[in-house]
């Protein structure tokens, strides 16, 4: 096995650990169910979490660009294990959102931002969209696990030792592995596939630094496509359980969760794979679409296939964001200083995280429906639709001005 394919496993390996971030939904039920948390306090950490995370992926971006990728992991994976202990001995909302919402999400942002960027260097570009969705993939598939052993584990032994369990679990898997993750030496050049031609002019000069990406119009495009996107994929992941129960009367939907995240990993490796064959704007519009038209059938969801096909579709919706979005962003921008770009655009995320979530738990405990969080979640998704049809590719000129190129696949 060659380097980079175990670089590969253990970002995948990871990622698995760390993806304790979407079985929230189960910790919220149980949280409601047997502590009497409202429904927004006990989303609130969860809130919190997503927004830390997007804000610390930014600062491991620039710091992994100067001092590489392993410290910042080792920092991250050892956060996301310390975090979840001390999750254990949380008492109140506020100190769940301190222990799980800043410890732990930010020590899933610092630890993120390193792994896809590491793979990358090592493999091939034309496999960008690949390895992006694999790495992208470990974080998504976490809960087909993590949420039947979390019900199992809140079940048996309550909910604080479950945090202890989990987190004790991080610190002895994630943190050794996280020593494994370095970028290629200096001059290391990965080998193209057989049969490969590079598109004439894709990349050539092509490394912004996030300065000169802060001036193109087509930053501002992409960061708003993701956080529209990705808050109507966050909304159903963070309460999937919640609309079950209200909208359906399904009093166990766990297995929604698990659905998911079934889908939602693979929606990142399927739809990563994809963008390498037809573009990653393209794949995107698919994208938005398909998203767009599950907000639209959601609230006619009552039964529990109903709702699989709606975990189903949103699953395969949200994860194609995190893999795609990744492989675009080192498609406009380069590889060069792809860590701080990306952490730059990831900030859009972090917003989502609000939008989806809080204003879906807000509107559910005002009005006794999802139906406006729905109506809101299309909206946005038809402004990403009309974004991707509009935005083109951005290239360097030898002057260091960012220009838009001809229409071509990205």
């Amino acid at each position: 096995m060659n380097r980079a394919v175990k670089i590969l496993i253990a970002g995948i390996a990871i990622n698995l650990c760390m993806g304790v971030l979407y079985a929230w939904s189960v910790f919220s039920k149980a949280l409601q169910s047997e502590l009497g948390w409202s429904s927004v306090d006990a989303g609130m950490p969860y809130s919190v979490a997503v927004m830390v995370f997007a804000s610390c992926l930014l600062i491991s971006g620039i710091l992994q660009d100067r001092m590489g990728p392993r410290k910042m992991v080792i920092l991250g994976t050892s956060m996301v294990g310390l975090g979840l202990i001390a999750s254990s001995f949380a008492t109140t909302p506020l100190m769940l959102a301190i222990c799980f919402g800043v410890l732990v999400g930010a020590g899933i942002g610092f630890a993120y931002a390193c792994l896809s960027p590491a793979a990358m260097k090592w493999f091939h570009s034309s496999k960008k969209g690949l390895v992006c969705g694999l790495i992208a993939g470990g974080f998504g598939i976490a809960p087909l696990y993590l949420a039947p052993l979390t019900n199992f584990l809140i079940d048996t032994q309550g909910i604080n030792n479950t945090f202890l369990y989990l987190g004790a679990g991080a610190v002895l898997i994630a943190v050794p592995l996280a020593f494994t993750i370095v970028n290629p030496p200096a001059g290391y050049v990965a080998a193209a596939p057989a049969g490969f031609v590079a598109p004439v002019g894709k990349g050539a000069g092509n490394d912004f630094t996030w300065r000169e990406m802060l001036k193109t119009k087509q930053f501002y495009m992409l960061w708003v496509m993701f956080c529209f996107a990705a808050s109507a994929g966050l909304m159903l992941i963070g309460n999937i359980t919640s609309i079950a129960s209200l909208q359906g009367g399904l009093s166990n939907a766990a297995f929604l969760v698990s659905a998911l995240a079934v889908f939602n990993s693979g929606g990142r490796v399927v739809m990563g794979m994809l963008s390498d064959k037809i573009g990653a704007i393209r794949t995107l519009l698919l994208v938005f679409l398909l998203q767009g038209v599950n907000m639209v059938l959601f609230p006619m969801y009552q039964t529990e296939m109903g709702f699989m096909l709606g975990a189903a579709l949103a699953g395969i919706g949200y994860g194609a964001l995190l893999s795609v979005f990744p492989s675009l962003t080192a498609d406009y921008y380069g590889l060069k200083n792809y860590g701080t770009n990306f952490g730059v655009l990831y900030t859009a995320w972090g917003v989502s995280g609000f939008i989806g979530p809080v204003v879906a738990g807000y509107v559910s405990s005002a009005y006794g429906s999802y139906a406006i969080a729905y109506t809101m979640s299309a909206v946005m998704l038809a402004i990403a639709v009309v974004l991707a049809l509009t935005i083109k590719p951005v290239v360097k000129t030898q002057a260091n001005s960012a220009v838009e190129a001809e229409p071509a696949k990205a």
